[in-house]
This record gives C-alpha cells, structure tokens and sequence, in this order.
C-alpha cells in the first residue's frame, strides 16, 4: 500500500507532536517531516516529497497563507490544506486564494483531518462544516447586495431555500432556522445544497 505523505507546519512542536500522533495510527498516512517555519520547510523539500502539506496559517516570517501560494506556484503538485484557530472570513478566502485546498478549525477530530487529507489527495478540496457555513454566509450576503451575479441560481431555487438561506445569512443557525420553520435540522442542511454546489463546496458532516 502507497502511503500518503505529509509535512507538518507549526511553529509549536506540541501541536505538530500531537497531529503526528493521530496520523500515526492511520495506515496510509506517513508523516515524514516537520518544521516550524517556512525556511524549514523549504530545506526539507530539497530532500523530501510529500503529497501534502498540513500548514497553520501564524508563523514566525512568512505565513501559512504566503507559504501556501508559493507552493502553489512552485510546486503545484504538493498540496496544501490549512489547520488553524484563525477562522475569520480574511483568513479563508485568502487561503483559497492562495491555492489552499483544504481548510479547518485545530479542535476538529482525527476523523476530520484524516477525511480531509484523502479527499485533498484524491483532487478534491475539503472545508469543515462550520468554515462551509462561513463561505457559503459570505456568498450569500454578496448575492444580496449585488457583488455576484447570480439570478439563475437564484431562480432554481425553492420558496422554501430562498426563506432558509435568507435567514442563516442573518446570523441564525441551523437550530434557530429549523425551529422557527417547524422543520428538521437535516432539512435545514438540505436546502442549502443548491448553492454550497454554485460556489464549488463539497459539503461535508
């Protein structure tokens, strides 16, 4: 079996002790390098060639996010998902931007880390549900104000999906939204499908 291979970047060796020990228990996965900087990581792909790079977006110089465009112009092989507290919308669209194809929370589960680390390799992109949540508000409130052209979508969709996209774009959540309408919080989840599919999210639970 041909592992995936991994460098992790933080400037904590705690927090890379403690993402390597949960990759450690996955058989495809083989974490074989670290470092806390970018000129770190840099010497180490003279010699290594990892599938993907596991990045935190503070780092003492360039951060995650300039490291992830460098890569992404130099090595465009090598993917990269961001792992970070900094949850903010600047934060993720300039990472996309960047070339990141993956982004998540640091208190997200193995399962989370290890889903989206095959999903990237396989060519897919992987976003957490609650960074989903926040592209998908975004979009919304870009829609509403006329920043995106989007009357075709707009006009697929139902009474129903305009009335539950309207209100999560006001702040509520899904538990709020699914109470208000006397409707489920899987339905909630369902109507918003239409546009995580308009803005290329595969959506993930």
């Amino acid at each position: 079996m041909e592992k995936i291979k991994i460098i992790l970047v933080d400037d904590h060796q705690i927090v890379r002790d403690g993402i390597k020990a949960l990759l450690t228990e996955i058989p495809d996965l083989d974490v074989v390098g670290e470092a806390s900087d970018a000129n770190e990581l840099f010497k180490e792909l003279l010699i290594l060639k990892p599938d993907i790079i596991i990045l935190d977006i503070s780092l003492p110089g360039i951060s995650g996010i300039e490291i992830s465009r460098k890569l992404t112009l130099e090595h465009p092989e090598i993917k990269t998902m961001i792992l970070s507290m900094y949850t903010n919308e600047d934060f993720i669209f300039n990472a996309i931007k960047a070339g990141a194809k993956g982004y998540l929370p640091k208190n997200t589960t193995q399962k989370e880390i290890v889903d989206a680390i095959h999903a990237i390799c396989k060519g897919e992109e992987y976003f957490s549900e609650s960074i989903s949540n926040i592209i998908l508000k975004s979009y919304i409130k870009k829609v509403k104000t006329g920043d995106e052209a989007d009357e075709k979508t707009q006009a697929s969709l139902s009474k129903r999906e305009l009335e539950i996209l309207k209100l999560f774009a006001e702040g509520m959540s899904n538990q709020q939204i699914a109470d208000k309408l006397f409707i489920s919080i899987r339905t909630v989840e369902s109507h918003k499908k239409p546009y995580y599919a308009k803005i290329g999210i595969r959506y993930y639970r």
